[in-house]
């Protein structure tokens, strides 16, 4: 760490509007598109009359000197402040080449905060170098620099982000492009960087209390009568019942998809919003490549390209066998490289639509400047289902007839029916929490396997979507059966008062890390136990899925979507000593205790 200097002075803009979004009570929707006035970095300015090239031209390089500034945003009259990399939301595209050292002097001009920091998401590092403060390092203090340097040992898609309190909700993110030493597995012509995020006026802090006080604050596609009356004349009365009651009875709604909504987003694509429509140039008969990242602090998409069909080349930076969609769910921090190859001579519009429905982020692939086309309308809000989040067995007039002691007796033989060698964290423990703990409001009983589900909402439309089953390694590696030891991890919460955890325990509860031995061969049984999906993010190591494909081609994974009442297994070979970070990427859901220490040693 060089010493500290003092950071410039700037004027802060005054404290946003908290004026909410208008709301379109006719269909159940919420405005989204706004014209954005963010500072744009050049990689990712575009507009329908200059369309972008692509990054071909962005060369990889060893140094990159990079700071910490608020910088004023105006939306439709509105104004405020992000806290923006090198003066842009998102920050500079950072490219670097697999086997070279690099240098990054990272500068924190905020200063009115605690610290700031860069995580290097999904980059394999020394754990000093992680990014991650309270963890491997301190944070960077105002008017101080930190120097992060390591030798990069991967290639493929990534992203950097803060790691420090919500700066990664303000805009503290941008695009991590390594290229290979060996030159990239499968051929393209155009090259463009896709970044999703979600920006709100509203300040986090504030939202944040929102939230904690009421989880359903910014909810407004709430189910009413009217939807209750159309299940009856669909199910019948007592079908309708039998799936609606055991919600109400764990204080829980079938539409409980997200906490924060389109109601406070805007939702946008490489810093522009869906009226701004960022767009991106192809000439007819063109091989694209598109890298999706997905840098928002709370929201899942769902994303096509009507009228192109995609092909998935590479997923959280590593190649996978070619696999054909016509759309994917990209879970907050993941990333998808796909191709597309677009043979006529007009407009495509990328569609990534927010997993509740609520409002979208667009832009366009055209040959021609000028030139846009049909935007998509959002389809209907989904319910889940009990089947859903593994409570299919609570349907009917059986459970909900049943004395509390029944459900006792019934809870404790599904106990006794799970295999309790699979030991948890630090010794033996149950397969499922204690449903006692008042951090844990929901016990799945009989968790599924789900990776060939394509999630809530979709499935529906007639066209393929993408599900981790399909994901096939395109790099082989060796592999053998057997595993030095096996552990749980549950995934729980308490969703009527804010709490998120791990094992029924918050991080400031736990009474210590979570402990890997160095370089052992771990299988990783990971069970959610909440109504969610949770994007499961592990630093410093990758997870080998488990997703029934050839046991040498188990597809690398940085950061797992799992869904609710799913169980999943990953393998995992803790190379790099340390501490690092294991916890849910929805960055609310990791400040309120869905976050943990494991100590590799």
């Amino acid at each position: 760490m060089t010493a500290p200097r003092r950071a410039d002075r700037i004027n802060l803009p005054g404290n946003p509007s908290r004026r909410r979004f208008l709301r379109n009570l006719g269909v159940g929707l919420f405005t989204t598109g706004f014209n954005a006035v963010f500072p744009v970095s050049s990689w990712a300015l575009s507009s329908p009359r200059n369309l972008h090239d692509g990054i071909g031209d962005y060369a990889a390089k060893t140094y990159f000197d990079l700071a910490f500034r608020y910088t004023p945003v105006e939306i439709n009259g509105r104004s405020g402040r992000a806290t923006a990399i090198n003066g842009t939301v998102p920050g500079p595209l950072i490219r670097w080449r697999e086997g070279d050292t690099v240098t990054m002097d990272v500068t924190n001009h905020l200063e009115d905060t605690k610290h700031a920091s860069i995580h290097w998401h999904g980059i394999l590092v020394p754990f000093r170098m992680d990014g991650v403060p309270g963890v491997n390092f301190n944070g960077i203090q105002p008017g101080e620099t930190y120097r992060y340097q390591f030798e990069v040992k991967q290639a493929g898609t990534y992203w950097y982000h803060s790691h420090s309190r919500f700066q990664e909700q303000t805009g503290s993110y941008g695009p991590l492009i390594i290229d290979p030493k060996d030159g990239e597995p499968f051929h393209y012509d155009r090259d463009h960087v896709v970044v999703l995020s979600d920006w709100a006026f509203t300040e986090p802090e504030t939202l944040f209390r929102n939230i904690n006080l009421n989880p359903e604050y910014y909810i407004y596609y709430k189910r009413t009568v009217f939807n209750y009356l159309e299940d009856i004349r669909r199910m019948g009365f007592d079908d309708a019942n039998a799936e609606l009651l055991p919600f109400r009875r764990m204080n829980m709604s079938p539409r409980d998809l997200s906490n924060v909504t389109g109601y406070v987003y805007t939702y946008l694509m490489n810093g522009h919003s869906p009226d701004m429509n960022w767009s991106g140039k192809f000439l007819p008969g063109e091989t694209v490549r598109l890298r999706f990242i997905n840098a928002s602090a709370m929201s899942n998409f769902d994303v096509r390209i009507p009228g192109l069909d995609m092909q998935v080349v590479m997923v959280d930076g590593k190649a996978v066998k070619p696999v054909s969609c016509h759309e994917f769910r990209i879970g907050v921090a993941e990333t998808y490289d796909v191709l597309v190859r677009p043979r006529d001579g007009r407009a495509y519009t990328l569609f990534a639509e927010s997993l509740d429905r609520s409002g979208y982020a667009r832009g366009t692939l055209a040959p021609e400047a000028g030139m846009s086309a049909e935007v998509p309308p959002l389809r209907p809000v989904p319910d889940r289902k009990l089947e859903d989040i593994g409570m299919g067995m609570m349907k009917g007039k059986y459970f909900g007839g049943m004395s509390d002691a029944m459900k006792e007796k019934l809870y404790h033989k599904r106990m006794q029916m799970q295999d309790n060698s699979i030991p948890g964290p630090n010794g033996p423990m149950p397969f499922l929490p204690d449903r006692d703990n008042p951090n844990v409001a929901m016990v799945v009983m009989d968790p599924q396997h789900r990776l060939s589900e394509p999630g809530v909402g979709l499935g529906q439309d007639g066209w393929k979507v993408l599900t981790y089953s399909d994901l096939v390694s395109a790099e082989s590696q060796p592999y053998t059966p057997v595993v030095d030891r096996e552990m749980t991890i549950n995934v729980t919460a308490n969703m009527g008062r804010f709490i998120f955890s791990l094992d029924g325990k918050k991080f400031t509860e736990q009474p210590g890390p979570y402990l890997f031995k160095h370089n052992e061969r771990l299988r990783l049984f990971l069970v959610n136990h909440t109504m969610m999906e949770h994007p499961m993010h592990l630093h410093g190591m990758w997870m080998q899925l488990e997703n029934g494909a050839p046991h040498e081609e188990i597809p690398y994974k940085h950061t797992i979507l799992i869904k609710p009442g799913e169980a999943l297994s990953v393998l995992i070979t803790p190379i790099e000593k340390g501490d690092w970070a294991f916890h849910c990427h929805l960055l609310y859901h990791m400040e309120a205790g869905m976050f943990q220490v494991i100590r590799v040693a």
